[in-house]
């Protein structure tokens, strides 16, 4: 009896121990209440930042801070003109008449106690109606003081006092790497403040098909989605170097997609201060059609390295025109100020109003010389200077020999002289076919086009031509090449040996 008494009271404890076992266990099969439940760690993985790590943090915050109320929210109501199928007119003969309205915006930002706002043209484009909204909810209706399409920039006024403004930067010594912060209001999400890098400077992206149009546009990865034109971009003390004003899209969704651009607030400076006075901008231009100076016109020219911008053609009594500046000259620099691409030399006159005189410091056969110009409004009604022109010229049609020029790929003829008048010149040959992927094809030499001159020489026949080159074998030479529109370029371009 006492033996199974004792083997039931072991049995009890090993049943105890399994039962305790689970209860302790990670089955899951029983689970303690929640409020017993202890929920994180008792600290942070890091319990204090170090004090660079805290500086750079607090930045981010004070900018973000003390910008955003200087930031607006900007509705525009736009009217336009419904759009009928010539077909419809009959049945609908009054509907072109009747006024469609569409509601877009952007932001603005505030650049003075008394209401004057900097934002994008493209915001208040053909607006009928503009209403600010500032970030403590007031609202205020907005008129347009001025536009200025050339640099997508335009200024409207609120009828308010004491408002905090922005503080305008210098755009000139901003550096790629640095960090920038965006702020404005994108996708109707007032007050958004996004961060990131200075990608690039003077990005050209195409986004105007004006030829004066000016691109000269900072990169940045901070975040920027429609809505966030005509916002600021700042740096790490608050200041504005830029206005938001484009973003890289898929095309689709017109979401960004990684990169948006914003315009230098140097650039902007100048622009406003044209539109509160005068409601317009007083530029000034050189007058002269311009390119980038690449490796081989670089080496065609004897500059050494490619810099500065290359002058096509010269306006007629354009500024330029008045100065002995000539067409194939190289402009190095703008007021002691170096210009290397196209856009740059078109932002840096943009800041320059008409009447005033800049000094250009040129290279022109291997020699670097300086030419004050004048500059002059635009004139739309200037022409660009061309080949002297023989356009009563008749006679006998010459030799129609043709040749193929390997080295550079592309194969030209004499010309006849009705060709001649075709395309207004009293000398060249013609492209008649450009081999894909050859030195000429990279070049963007194409059929159909005049060559005038090779290396500065006037050429009249394919063997001139073939002289030339044959002479210039592993350096560069410039040509001029015109089409059948008298739209003239020069063009360098290496020659291989």
């Amino acid at each position: 009896m006492r033996k199974k008494n004792l083997i039931g009271t072991i049995s009890l404890v090993f049943i105890g121990i399994v039962f305790g076992a689970v209860l302790v266990s990670g089955f899951g099969w029983v689970r303690p209440g929640y409020g017993n439940v202890r929920i994180g760690a008792d600290k942070p993985p890091v319990e204090k930042l170090n004090a660079d790590a805290s500086a750079f943090n607090n930045a981010f915050v004070e900018v973000a801070e003390k910008v955003t109320p200087s930031i607006v929210q900007v509705n525009v109501v736009t009217s336009l003109k419904n759009k009928m199928p010539e077909g419809l007119h009959f049945f609908f003969p009054f509907k072109d008449d009747m006024p469609k309205e569409q509601e877009g915006g952007g932001s603005g930002i505030i650049i003075s106690e008394d209401g004057y706002i900097l934002t994008n043209n493209h915001v208040v484009e053909n607006a009928s109606k503009v209403t600010v909204t500032l970030h403590d909810k007031r609202e205020f209706d907005a008129t347009i003081v001025g536009t200025d399409p050339t640099t997508d920039l335009a200024v409207i006024k609120v009828d308010a006092k004491n408002l905090p403004t922005s503080y305008l930067g210098d755009s000139d010594k901003i550096k790629v790497g640095q960090w920038v912060m965006a702020i404005g209001n994108p996708l109707s999400l007032t007050s958004t403040v996004t961060a990131g890098i200075i990608s690039a400077t003077g990005r050209k992206i195409g986004m105007k098909q004006d030829s004066y149009a000016v691109e000269n546009f900072i990169q940045t990865d901070a975040v920027i989605n429609p809505g966030n034109s005509g916002g600021a971009l700042v740096d790490l003390t608050g200041a504005v170097i830029g206005i938001n004003a484009a973003i890289a899209t898929n095309g689709m969704t017109q979401s960004y997609i990684g990169y948006g651009f914003a315009i230098p607030v140097n650039l902007a400076k100048t622009v406003v201060n044209d539109l509160i006075t005068n409601g317009k901008v007083s530029r000034g231009y050189i007058g002269v059609s311009i390119s980038e100076v690449d490796a081989a016109t670089a080496k065609a020219v004897g500059l050494g390295d490619p810099r500065g911008v290359l002058i096509q053609e010269v306006v007629k009594d354009g500024a330029a025109s008045k100065e002995d500046i000539k067409e194939g000259d190289i402009i190095l620099k703008v007021d002691g100020l170096p210009v290397n691409e196209p856009n740059e030399l078109q932002s840096t006159i943009a800041t320059k109003k008409a009447g005033s005189v800049v000094k250009l410091d040129i290279f022109r056969d291997g020699k670097q010389i300086e030419r004050n110009v004048t500059l002059k409004a635009r004139d739309d009604k200037s022409t660009v200077t061309t080949t002297s022109l023989d356009r009563n010229r008749k006679g006998k049609s010459i030799d129609s020999k043709e040749i193929t020029l390997e080295n550079i790929g592309i194969t030209v003829r004499n010309m006849e002289n009705d060709e001649k008048e075709q395309y207004k010149v009293e000398n060249g040959v013609i492209v008649t076919n450009v081999k894909d992927f050859s030195k000429a094809y990279d070049k963007g030499i194409t059929s159909g086009l005049v060559i005038l001159s090779a290396d500065r020489k006037e050429v009249s026949s394919v063997s001139e031509l073939k002289s030339i080159l044959d002479k210039k074998k592993g350096e560069a030479v410039l040509l001029k090449v015109v089409n059948d529109k008298e739209n003239a370029r020069i063009i360098g371009i290496e020659i291989p040996r």
